[in-house]
């Protein structure tokens, strides 16, 4: 059964990098106590874009773990000559209200967790991974090893480094691993270059049981599907929410 259309209120918007390319919006549904969902899913927005209904409606993956609020995060990039971020960035403010239907999608963990996984994203593909391990701190599952490998360009470009490097010294077994792509040289505990070398030495090359969850732009999950393939996993392994 399909969720319901409610009306979303912004709440709140902050800046997520130095740029101000990345923003934050909190957003309420005030016609419920509790926005219930699942770590991993997302939400239809209903912008006034275009006249057509379906050419409206947006995605995004809820970046913030369910807490039993009515308030949930996205966490969203400015697209050029996008619609609906450019209405996100120009025209909303904190008190504007929109359509939004939701939860929905299938994108969340395994429970229970038996194999280690494998959390791969570039930029704001991270939302959902953000949610997942602070749902999985905050709930106490019960878990194998958890590695959140995240890509970008430069280090200003980084989303949540310091509160997701915090959260693994508070969650034994989860690890993060930030990877920046365009910089000359990073600091102690993070990668420079791409995303797929990390997780091709962390598996053993392909030694360790393990579970993969894509999400990012179409490139990187293309490249990350063959060479997970490639190590010896079944396609079954790995679950994908594309980008863009």
């Amino acid at each position: 059964m399909a969720e319901p259309w409610r009306t979303g209120k912004v709440i709140k918007i902050e800046h997520a990098v130095p740029s101000g390319l990345t923003r934050r919006f909190w957003i309420q549904v005030p016609e419920v106590e509790s926005f219930d969902y699942q770590a991993g899913q997302f939400v239809t927005l209903d912008l006034p874009i275009h006249e057509q209904k379906n050419k409206r409606w947006r995605s995004y993956s809820i970046a913030s773990a369910p807490d039993g609020s009515n308030v949930f995060e996205l966490v969203i990039v400015l697209l050029e000559g996008g619609l609906g971020t450019t209405y996100l960035f120009n025209e909303v403010k904190v008190g504007t209200e929109f359509p939004l239907r939701g939860p929905q999608g299938k994108f969340t963990l395994p429970q229970p967790i038996e194999e280690d996984i494998f959390l791969i994203c570039t930029g704001t593909g991270i939302a959902p991974f953000r949610a997942m391990v602070h749902a999985v701190h905050q709930q106490k599952l019960p878990h194998q090893n958890l590695h959140l490998i995240f890509g970008c360009r430069k280090l200003t470009d980084g989303l949540y480094v310091d509160e997701l490097k915090q959260l693994e010294k508070d969650e034994p077994g989860f690890f993060f691993h930030p990877c920046y792509s365009r910089e000359e040289s990073v600091p102690e505990g993070t990668h420079k270059g791409y995303v797929h070398p990390v997780y091709e030495e962390l598996t053993g090359k392909g030694s360790k049981p393990a579970k993969f969850f894509l999400c990012g732009w179409k490139n990187m999950i293309d490249e990350a599907k063959q060479r997970i393939v490639d190590l010896g996993y079944d396609k079954k392994a790995i679950h994908l929410e594309l980008y863009g």
